[in-house]
């Protein structure tokens, strides 16, 4: 990848499009993976009511990161300037689709809902992604590494969270980590940079926010 490439054209009118179309899909329409569920097969665990609506919280939150993650990637993906960015950016946020369509079940099968706020938080994510890949493929990449290294220890904490008995909870963030630490590997393997701390501090501050809100709403 070329670090000094020249500054991508503006999106055209058919690439703004596609982004709004695929933003009203992600928010609003069911996700499908093309892999089978994970957990599918194990029992389903008997719970407590306060189980349940803890761990349905702690899906919820899973799933609204998953709405962020998809945003940020298409954010991104839609201003970068090489097309290697871009195809690590579109397999990140097709992996990431899996994911909304795991979370999207569990949370279902455990009783609760999405958050409400998903429309807000994919639109704050798809402006920054977007300000992310005007910064350059190096940065953008960098963005994509830190933020999929802090998705792996926010799941890491909800292994610990979940109910003891909720195995297919926790087999649905298992594999959800397996394929984000992935994600930050193969950014680092496109060139990406370290982001200043500053940066990073940033980042696990919006990520707290959203957070602790959507477990609640």
């Amino acid at each position: 990848m070329n670090p000094d490439a020249p500054p991508r054209a503006l999106p055209t009118l058919d690439e703004l499009i596609v982004a709004f179309d695929k933003g009203l899909r992600t928010v609003f329409a069911p996700a499908h993976s093309s892999r089978a569920v994970p957990g599918e097969a194990l029992p389903h665990a008997e719970l407590s009511a306060a189980e349940r609506a803890h761990a349905a919280a702690l899906m919820r939150v899973n799933h609204t990161g998953e709405i962020c993650a998809q945003a940020l990637y298409q954010g991104q993906a839609l201003t970068a300037r090489n097309s290697a960015a871009r195809e690590a950016l579109d397999r990140a946020a097709q992996e990431e689709t899996e994911h909304l369509a795991w979370t999207g079940r569990r949370i279902n099968e455990l009783g609760g809902r999405q958050s409400l706020l998903n429309p807000f938080f994919y639109a704050g994510s798809f402006a920054i992604g977007a300000v992310a890949g005007l910064l350059g493929d190096r940065w953008n990449l960098g963005f994509l590494a830190e933020t999929e290294r802090q998705v792996v220890a926010h799941l890491e904490g909800h292994l610990t969270r979940l109910p003891a008995a909720d195995e297919k909870s926790r087999a649905v963030v298992e594999q959800m980590k397996a394929d984000e630490a992935r994600h930050a590997t193969s950014a680092l393997e496109h060139g990406a940079a370290e982001l200043p701390a500053l940066a990073k501090t940033a980042m696990r501050a919006a990520s707290q926010v959203m957070t602790e809100t959507s477990y609640w709403l």
